[in-house]
């Protein structure tokens, strides 16, 4: 059943592959930085920020924006992280949280995110209304929202490389905008002495009867928010794990600069007494007021065109999991790779929020549900951090309090904002998810849950039952070893260690045909003990019988039914010929039992040497040398390899043979499939000629890893020793382990 799981799963990765070859055209400028720079150059920028300084004074302003920007960053920086560490999908943030805590709460979250951008786009039509009756006072307000949404929605229905194009003008708009306010240096206009802290008198809405700093913080949050601009178009981009983190970082960097010097500027342009009661500050004391005017409707144009464009695949990839019913229809892509069916849907909700004409009741609700998103998806972060899972590599790392300061600092926003919303925020996405949990939802790939859960407290068991067996995220190395003696396991110690730390197990089982097996238990509790100080959780046990091979069939064979069930069996090959005909037989039946396999020969003389590197062997791949999810008998053995790579601080090396004719095409593979199973730092290292001069030939390391034969010759294997002058160990794979998850 793992084997069909697995190969269910690889077929799904290879549809949704071959669906998002249609769409991935953009870059890091185009697909993610333009987008997320309009989104937060946003209307407050031209609108509120000089209220904002009005009230709290520059360093109060600068704290603001300061304290905004810092929790987004985080926010930013926990994603960057994470995006790196999956191969992120269609839906951006529905994506991110899904793969790694499962479809029933991505879909919690991502059902909220899409209807908060979808409201959104109806937010910033109403936006650019107001800066266009600004200029034209007699135009009729529904028909300037109606012709703006019908020009929003024929540009996204067109063509997101249309919409893209025309983001590039909005940005030359914007930067001219910035150009004419910067001017006024040069005027003189920059005459008021500053004040430093501000009194916060409030707003004329409520007639200056005085505001906290935490509500002026909550007016100016959501300008640092729409940093998901750029994430949301993952399913499109040419190479997610490089654009999203560089696009959104170098946006987020460059917003909150324009954001402090904009904000020294209306500090030293007008009057506290102006600024917060002119909303139109910035209009009034540029050097050229047109410029900003236009600078004011492109950004609320290019932030409703980000959602219009964004909002829609967020939908998509909903409909991809079947999050809701009849969720396929707008799974659906056109010809050019356009989701027209999401699109229509998310065209006929903003229609309909037309007509209400008025939002502002539901605002906090929209901004909640953003900031929900961005705490799920520092919580993801922040629990994969903790649980220290071998298949948590992300290539952008980050320290450990980011996250967790990130998803505090997202909380903590919600109850400053708004309390009342908050709690509905949140009670709306505890009830989606009780409702998907109901749904029984079909999960494509395998998630960090289990390894959650089990790490957690048993409770938890149930639930993990119902994830698939076959969870390569959560993979990590549980060992079966079977004990004659101990003196035998004393010289395996050291590297069974450095195999599981620190997060596997190892399941010790003694066997005793003697009927006095107290001193094998004691060794064996020693051992245990002696795991233990090294964390490494471990358990013994022992057999009474006089049949090795019987007892361990036995054994492999029982412990397959419990919770934490050992899925290596580890064995050591003897120097001499006694037990060969029953360690085949082993092997061949924990082959049956899907375990996976680690038979260590030992070299008598230099035996694990300095433990300061590694060599994995791996198959020529002629003539096709074509990299897929299925590599072969290799994950296991280069799962192996990073254990003792990283508990070593090892050198690893990753070796393969071939003729003369396919060195490049062999260097190629070796680098494609490094890079995509996040090893950075491994040296990718071709031999010319036959397998029995390359192992000769090759660089000296302490220990070679290589491939477990179906029908293993056991001298031939010991002979192995010999020719490479280090110790080796022979692996097999179970089918359940994937370097690449």
């Amino acid at each position: 059943m793992g084997n069909e799981l697995a190969e269910e799963t690889t077929l799904q990765e290879q549809v949704d592959e071959q669906k998002s070859g249609v769409q991935q055209k953009y870059g890091t400028f185009g697909g993610v930085f333009v987008p997320t720079l309009l989104t937060i150059l946003g209307v407050i920028l031209f609108l509120r920020q000089g209220w904002v300084i009005g009230n709290a004074g520059l360093l109060g302003g600068w704290l603001i924006i300061t304290l905004a920007f810092v929790i987004v960053t985080f926010t930013a920086l926990s994603m960057s992280c994470i995006t790196t560490n999956i191969r992120i999908k269609a839906g951006g943030a529905y994506s991110i949280i899904s793969q790694s805590l499962g479809l029933e709460v991505g879909g919690s979250v991502g059902v909220p995110l899409y209807l908060a951008q979808t409201f959104a786009i109806t937010m910033y039509i109403f936006g650019f209304r107001e800066g266009w009756l600004y200029i034209f006072p007699g135009h009729y307000a529904i028909l300037v929202d109606f012709v703006v949404f019908g020009t929003l929605f024929g540009i996204a229905f067109m063509s997101a490389k249309l919409a893209f194009r025309i983001q590039y003008i909005i940005l030359a708009v914007i930067v001219g905008a910035l150009i004419s306010v910067g001017g006024t240096i040069f005027t003189g206009a920059m005459e008021h002495s500053i004040q430093w802290w501000g009194a916060f008198p409030g707003a004329p809405e409520n007639g200056f009867e005085g505001v906290s700093f935490w509500v002026v913080f909550a007016v100016l949050f959501p300008a640092a928010t729409g940093i998901m601009a750029g994430a949301n178009m993952s399913g499109e981009l040419k190479n997610p794990k490089k654009s999203i983190p560089l696009g959104t970082i170098s946006a987020i960097v460059i917003s909150y600069v324009i954001y402090m010097a904009s904000g020294y500027w209306f500090a030293r342009v007008a009057p506290v007494d102006e600024l917060v009661s002119n909303y139109n500050v910035m209009i009034d004391y540029a050097l050229w007021a047109p410029a900003v005017l236009g600078g004011l409707l492109g950004a609320t144009f290019s932030s409703a065109l980000a959602s219009i464009v964004g909002a829609p695949r967020i939908l998509q990839a909903l409909g991809d999991h079947r999050i809701f019913p009849g969720g396929e229809i707008f799974s659906k892509l056109s010809e050019n790779g356009e989701p027209r069916n999401a699109i229509l849907l998310t065209g006929g909700i903003v229609l309909a929020t037309l007509l209400l004409r008025d939002l502002n009741t539901i605002a906090p609700l929209i901004t909640m549900f953003f900031l929900i998103t961005y705490m799920m998806i520092n919580l993801v972060v922040f629990v994969e951090q903790w649980m220290n899972m071998i298949s948590f590599r992300p290539t952008f790392t980050i320290p450990k309090f980011v996250p967790f300061i990130g998803t505090a600092g997202c909380l903590f926003t919600m109850f400053i904002i708004n309390s009342t919303f908050g709690l509905v925020a949140l009670g709306f996405v505890v009830l989606t998810y009780l409702y998907l949990t109901n749904r029984k939802l079909k999960v494509p790939y395998g998630d960090m849950r289990s390894g959650l859960f089990v790490s957690l407290a048993e409770w938890a068991a149930k639930r993990v039952s119902l994830l698939p067996e076959n969870n390569e995220r959560a993979w990590k190395a549980n060992l079966l070893v079977p004990v004659r003696s101990a003196r035998e396991l004393r010289g395996s110690f050291s590297l069974i260690r450095n195999l599981v730390y620190p997060k596997g197990s190892v399941k010790l089982v003694g066997l005793s045909g003697t009927g006095d097996d107290s001193k094998l238990r004691d060794s064996l509790m020693d051992f245990a003990m002696s795991f233990s100080r090294e964390n490494v959780y471990a358990k013994w046990s022992v057999i009474d019988s006089d049949n090795f091979k019987e007892a361990i069939l036995n054994s492999l064979q029982t412990l397959q039914g419990t919770f934490f069930r050992p899925n290596i069996l580890f064995l050591r090959l003897p120097n001499h010929k006694r037990y060969d005909e029953e360690i085949h037989s082993i092997i061949n039946q924990a082959r049956l039992n899907n375990m996976g396999i680690q038979l260590y020969v030992e070299d008598t003389i230099a035996q694990l040497g300095r433990s300061s590197s590694v060599n994995v062997w791996m198959r020529e791949r002629s003539p096709d040398w074509d990299l897929s999810m299925e590599l072969g008998n290799i994950d296991l053995a280069l799962l192996t390899a990073y254990k003792l790579k990283m508990n070593w601080n090892a050198t690893m090396r990753m070796i393969t043979v071939v003729d003369e004719s396919q060195v490049e095409q062999a260097y190629n593979y070796l680098e494609n499939l490094l890079d995509v199973a996040r090893l950075p730092d491994v040296q990718p290292h071709v031999e010319i000629g036959t397998f029995k001069e390359a192992i000769q030939n090759a660089p000296q390391a302490d220990v070679d890893l290589m491939g477990l034969p179906q029908d293993p010759d056991l001298d031939e294997l010991r002979l192995f020793v010999e020719r490479t002058q280090s110790a080796c160990v022979f692996v097999a794979d179970s089918g359940n382990e994937n370097i690449l998850a």
